[in-house]
């Protein structure tokens, strides 16, 4: 049987994100031999439990599909600007486009996506009949209405059209083997749950981890700014994406922060420009990501493993302006780095690789697990989008300006003027590439401007057709991923998308 969710008792509730609320951690281990659909919804700990389960969900990203390979590594070695030098098969492929719908993956984010949102439709349907806070009641459901549509928007970027389930499944439901809905309808969806999310008295900002008012707004933005590109093209919601960005810009609770070393450290977690981060904690949740990005095996760490899954390429980090702060030694990037094993001596690595996700307290302390949070949503991609939005809708003006050379003064760049709409537009794309790189945004740029970095010439070119710095030429099977090839075998009201 094809299982797009898991039943209620399959998935693992309990009291917190990561054990902040309340005295049960939603990892620890429940006795599930007695919970149902029906039955489990009978309190307000309940309910809060039940919402508290769907962070976990956010860890997909992270997630280990095999030595070196992680569902993020994945979105950034298909647009062309890493490679890879551990020992993946997998990885070498996307970075070649020579992949099937069987790879790792597509299987990981689809099944962890529709976990996630079985879970949201299952609290979606039973909280408003708990008698309980309505207050309480009201901010739950907000969190839920956010995660379904985060985890819809994934889906619907990545796969195209998808099934678009609404209910609570179980073995007899008529949408157990269900068909692919239009993309429009998917982000119809998506942009209600969002607007439910709003009006649910969340708070302005969290540092616990939770869903914010900041981070609804945050994702409405970026929802609304895709939307107006590829496919949808519905150009109108520049204006909608530019206004609800700016709507962020003036709450001012997102400064950015003084050093870029805030990005990757414990002690900034979920403060200051971080709208939104998968949480992780050394005794209850850990990930490799700081394993992945160092050179294979360079001995610089205390971990068992460096595996130099994703290295960026030397063409792309030439792509900076001299003089730019991020591409300065142990900024965004670095290139030796003392020896574990004899601290006299300086490993030199012979790449740029991605010091932005070093993470230095595990990386040094055999004591500690590296628990570095995963960056879902951060101030500077609202900025951004507020300039490139408010730019396609007005043209350049001293707003957008005033976004992008915030973003630009702290990087020790001078300030952008005098551009034509254009030379604007290019400007903001290429920002976003330098300020966001390896943040999975790239890929999703691709997809919705249909546009690439040639950082051989230092320009915005077709994505189609074109061979990019690894030597690989971009096709356009490869704007969309496959559906998993697992889903497709058991379910045959699904069909693949096209190249797949």
């Amino acid at each position: 049987m094809n299982r797009f969710f898991k039943p209620l008792y399959g998935l693992l509730l309990g009291g917190t994100l990561l054990g902040s609320y309340g005295c049960t951690n939603y990892l620890d281990e429940v006795n599930r031999s007695n919970f149902s659909q029906n039955s489990y919804f009978t309190s307000a700990s309940q309910a809060q439990s039940a919402v508290d389960g769907l962070y976990a969900s956010l860890r997909m990203f992270t997630a280990d599909n095999g030595y070196g390979e992680r569902p993020w590594v994945t979105l950034e070695l298909i647009n062309g600007h890493a490679t890879t030098l551990g020992q993946s098969f997998f990885n070498s492929q996307f970075i070649n486009q020579t992949a099937d719908a069987a790879n790792p993956p597509f299987r990981t984010i689809w099944q962890s996506s529709y976990n996630a949102i079985g879970s949201a439709n299952l609290a979606i349907q039973r909280i408003p009949a708990i008698s309980m806070d309505e207050a309480l009641k009201k901010n739950l459901l907000g969190q839920a209405y956010f995660m379904r549509a985060f985890f819809y928007y994934h889906l619907v970027r990545l796969y195209g059209d998808v099934p678009l389930i609404l209910d609570p499944i179980d073995a007899s439901s008529t949408q157990l083997y269900p068909t692919r809905s239009p993309q429009a309808d998917v982000y119809a969806l998506i942009v209600n749950d969002l607007k439910q999310a709003e009006q649910a008295g969340l708070p302005t900002t969290d540092q616990t981890g939770r869903v914010s008012t900041g981070a609804v707004k945050s994702l409405l933005s970026s929802v609304y700014l895709t939307m107006a590109g590829y496919p949808l093209q519905k150009t109108e919601n520049y204006a909608l994406a530019a206004a609800k960005a700016k709507e962020v810009i003036d709450l001012n609770v997102y400064p950015l922060f003084t050093s870029y070393d805030y990005l990757h450290d414990n002690a900034h977690k979920n403060q200051g420009e971080l709208i939104l981060q998968a949480q992780y904690s050394s005794a209850i949740a850990t990930n490799s990501i700081s394993a992945q990005i160092i050179p294979y095996f360079a001995r610089v760490s205390v971990y068992g493993d460096e595996y130099g899954s994703l290295i960026p390429t030397e063409g792309f980090y030439k792509t900076y302006e001299s003089g730019d702060l991020r591409a300065q030694e142990r900024q965004f990037y670095f290139t030796s780095y003392p020896s574990i094993t004899d601290t006299t001596r300086t490993v030199q690595f012979g790449v740029h690789a991605l010091y932005k996700y070093f993470h230095k307290e595990s990386a040094l302390n055999r004591n500690v697990n590296s628990d570095q949070n995963w960056t879902l949503l951060r101030m500077p991609e609202v900025m951004l989008i507020y300039a490139e939005a408010s730019n396609e809708a007005n043209g350049p003006t001293a707003a957008a300006y005033a976004q992008i050379n915030a973003i630009r003064s702290r990087a020790k760049l001078p300030a952008l003027t005098g551009l034509t709409k254009d030379q604007f537009r290019e400007a903001i794309w290429k920002e976003r590439y330098h300020e966001l790189a390896y943040e999975n945004k790239a890929y999703f740029d691709t997809q919705r401007t249909r546009k690439v970095y040639d950082v051989r010439n230092n320009r915005m070119v077709d994505a189609i057709g074109f061979t990019n710095e690894s030597g690989t030429t971009f096709t356009e099977k490869y704007l969309l991923w496959g559906l998993p090839q697992y889903e497709i075998n058991n379910n045959r009201a699904l069909t693949q998308n096209t190249g797949w």
